[in-house]
């Protein structure tokens, strides 16, 4: 587990997150060509787009609505 510091794009706010990766698959991620859903299997899709965008679900959640379920 690795813990990642980023600033929402959206709120402006500075979030810490808890991501499902060792620092070699972060390392991996930030240092070559590969996709990180590649390089940390394990994350979440959460964890990853928090870690691509700085968004985290509640910005999501701000921008586009809480998510429906049929």
């Amino acid at each position: 587990m690795i813990l990642c510091e980023k600033t929402s794009p959206v709120s402006g706010l500075t979030n810490i997150m808890e991501i499902n990766a060792s620092p070699e698959q972060y390392a991996l991620w930030t240092e070559t060509d590969t996709l990180i859903q590649d390089a940390m299997p394990d994350a979440t899709v959460d964890q990853r787009e928090f870690l691509i965008s700085g968004c985290t679900p509640a910005c999501w959640n701000s921008m586009f609505g809480e998510e429906e379920v049929a």
